[in-house]
């Protein structure tokens, strides 16, 4: 199959079940980009990845940066309409359902499972990346002490990316 009908296919279906955004798909694209097709490597996934999220605006600039390697910007505006598309003309048919449900007991029902199955995929696919691109023990336990300062301590998350950045650069991880 032509490379560019490829992406737009594979990255339109990842659309329809990309619940809790483009982090909750992370490990599926890892797999298919690095995995099964061999678009790019284990690092540039990383640099993409840490691109994005270092970068304002909308999760999707990794797929963006995908689209982008694979087949220029072409590939680039492809791969940002194909991961948009079918979830965007899913959530407006949603919306309208969920809007005309008169039952206030079974609206608030229908969002808090959507949350709920948002958190947890991201928190799943946070794991799964964790376990495929964290390579030695100094990433594992960079991973873990920044969970943990994450979840006890109320420091802004800048300055763990400054911690990872120092490590990174002094060559520790």
């Amino acid at each position: 199959m032509n490379v560019i009908l490829s992406l737009f296919l594979k990255l339109s279906s990842f659309s329809l079940i990309a619940f809790g955004g483009i982090n909750a798909l992370l490990p599926e694209l890892f797999n298919l980009a690095v995995n099964q097709e061999g678009w790019i490597d284990v690092q540039t996934f990383s640099d993409y990845f840490a691109i994005a999220q270092a970068a304002p605006g909308p999760n999707f600039m990794t797929v963006a940066l995908l689209g982008w390697h694979v087949y220029g910007v072409f590939g680039a505006l492809l791969a940002i309409f194909a991961i948009s598309w079918p979830s965007s003309i899913l959530v407006f048919y949603m919306q309208r359902f969920i809007l005309g449900i008169e039952d206030p007991i079974k609206k608030k029902t229908i969002q808090y499972a959507a949350g709920a199955l948002a958190i947890g995929l991201v928190l799943s696919s946070a794991l799964q990346i964790a376990l495929q691109i964290n390579r030695d023990m100094a990433a594992n336990i960079l991973t873990v002490v920044t969970i943990a300062l994450v979840l006890l301590t109320r420091w802004h998350p800048l300055y763990l990316i400054a911690l990872g950045a120092a490590l990174g650069l002094f060559g520790f991880i």
